[in-house]
Formats: C-alpha cells, structure tokens, sequence
C-alpha cells in the first residue's frame, strides 16, 4: 500500500471480513464489483477462486478471507469484489461488505503490535474510526486494520492466474 507523504491525509475504503473491519488506500482501487462467479483454475491456491474479465482483462480473484488464514466467505447479497492495482497488476478481492470511503491523517495511523504469525506483517497500521450511521452507532469508534497489499505476497500467484 503505498500512501502519498506530501498529504496530511488520505482516503481508505471500509470493508468488512466477518466482523473485522479493515481498509485500503483509495490509489490502490479501481472498482467495486457486485459478486459473480469467478471461472475456477486448477493448480492455484485455495483462496484463488478463479478468474473474470474486467473490460478485456483476465483478473484473478482472491478470497481475502482464506488469505489471511481465516474460513472462507459466506455469499450473501452484499459480497463484492474490490478491484485493486498491486504492483501494476489487477486482482479482486472477495468482501463480505464495502462500508465506507473515510479520509484519515498519516499521524493517526498506529504501526501493529509484534507478534507471531497471524496477519499483523499484512497490516500496515491500525487506525481509529468514527462510525457514521443509526444515531445509535453514531459517534461510536472502531478499530481498522490497514491491509498492506504488497504483503499479501500475491505476485507470483496473479502471474500464474492471469
């Protein structure tokens, strides 16, 4: 993820794996894509679902849950496929919901605790939040997790998938 230090503040998109709530840089995103069913592919990881044509583009898509190591994605009617650029290729993740688009300030964002294993090396930070909504959730704060695309260490996969 790659964050333009001459702002005090940049944009994440909000999404939700189970109950986590987790961010991206906005640079990284092309487009949010209701859910369809990927063509599957033999010989790929478990969490690569397949492949979809974006506009004349093979794209791999990646269940981003069973990428951090945890149970895949139940489908319902608000899974979607966030399309992002990693390193100049494109790949889908597949999202249980897109939430928001909230503007946050460098200064804010707190580097995650060591510890072993898990996917804290696939964070790049944690940030609090603001949560806008029922007057009953709002003013509420919630923790996200900013996802370090380049961690995820899809490359050599994207290459074999696209």
């Amino acid at each position: 993820m790659s964050i333009v230090e001459s702002n005090s503040e940049y944009k994440i998109v909000t999404f939700t794996l189970g109950k986590q709530l987790f961010g991206i840089d906005m640079t990284s995103l092309i487009e949010i894509r209701e859910w369809e069913q990927p063509t599957p592919l033999p010989g790929v990881p478990s969490y690569i679902k397949g492949v979809t044509n974006l506009r004349g583009n093979v794209v791999p898509v990646v269940g981003l849950a069973e990428r951090l190591g945890w149970e895949a994605s139940i489908l319902h009617a608000r899974s979607c496929i966030l399309v992002v650029n990693i390193a100049g290729k494109q790949a889908g993740f597949l999202v249980d919901e897109v939430n928001d688009i909230v503007s946050i300030a460098h200064d804010a964002v707190q580097t995650p605790p060591e510890m072993e294993g898990g996917e804290q090396n696939m964070l790049i930070g944690l940030v609090q939040i603001d949560v806008r909504g029922t007057d009953s959730e709002a003013g509420r704060q919630v923790m996200v997790s900013l996802l370090d695309l380049d961690a995820l260490s899809l490359t050599r996969h994207l290459d074999i998938a696209a």
